[in-house]
């Protein structure tokens, strides 16, 4: 099921304002019970970690889109490595029964939403202004959006496993909202992160200033 992996998704398929999405309690508990009845049991888990979920994972994205495949992106070395959701932990260690499991698929949803409209406020605040007829982006305003994305990426995962595979995806959503063409941003991030980053460490200051000055000067040269 590669195709429906959260670290795939382009941001036109996360974008909050493309796609609403709301859950009182009466939906959550309507959701919590159709969740419950497509989850494994923990033999079946343990037989086939990833694979399992893959009902649960199908429903939610056939119900609300495919932004909603990152519900178990988990901190650390879950499912996949590198996410953001502590209301998940892994398939081996979260599904137990399932009256325990549902509720924990929802939370995960819930959480993974309420960080891609947190993303969604950062990228409006941190965006550029529109340059005058003939002017251009001061850098400044690029290298501030590097470095604060790159800062609360690293602090929402921890900066464990993986985590920069998520902080340069939040960085090519981010020139994605602003305009920039989907593979020129891959290759703008490529090329100011340049395996900078690691796992289980947070990138010093110094790193993240030499990181979002390259990533300025690539989009003064895109613009």
């Amino acid at each position: 099921m590669t195709e429906l992996w959260a670290h795939a998704l382009a941001w036109t398929e996360v974008d909050p304002s493309r796609h609403p999405f709301e859950l009182d309690a009466n939906a959550t508990k309507a959701l919590t019970g159709r969740v419950s009845a497509l989850l494994p049991s923990p033999e079946a888990a343990g037989e086939n970690r990833l694979r399992s979920l893959e009902p649960v994972t199908k429903f939610l994205v056939d119900r609300y889109g495919r932004w909603s495949c990152g519900w178990n992106w988990s901190v650390g070395e879950g499912d996949t490595d590198g996410g953001v959701v502590g209301a998940w932990c892994c398939t081996s260690h979260s599904v137990t029964t399932a009256n325990e499991t549902a509720p924990l698929v929802v939370a995960g949803l819930l959480e993974w939403r309420d960080w891609l409209e947190d993303l969604a406020e950062r990228f409006a605040a941190l965006a550029p202004p529109s340059p005058s007829e003939g002017d251009t982006v001061d850098p400044w305003h690029w290298e501030r959006a590097c470095t604060r994305l790159v800062t609360v990426v690293a602090d929402r995962t921890l900066a464990e496993s993986g985590w920069y595979g998520h902080c340069e995806q939040v960085l090519e959503w981010f020139l994605a909202c602003n305009g920039v063409e989907e593979g020129r941003a891959g290759e703008i991030v490529e090329s100011a992160v340049g395996g900078r980053f690691g796992s289980w460490i947070a990138p010093d200051a110094t790193v993240v200033d030499a990181v979002s000055s390259k990533f300025a000067q690539a989009m003064s040269e895109t613009g």
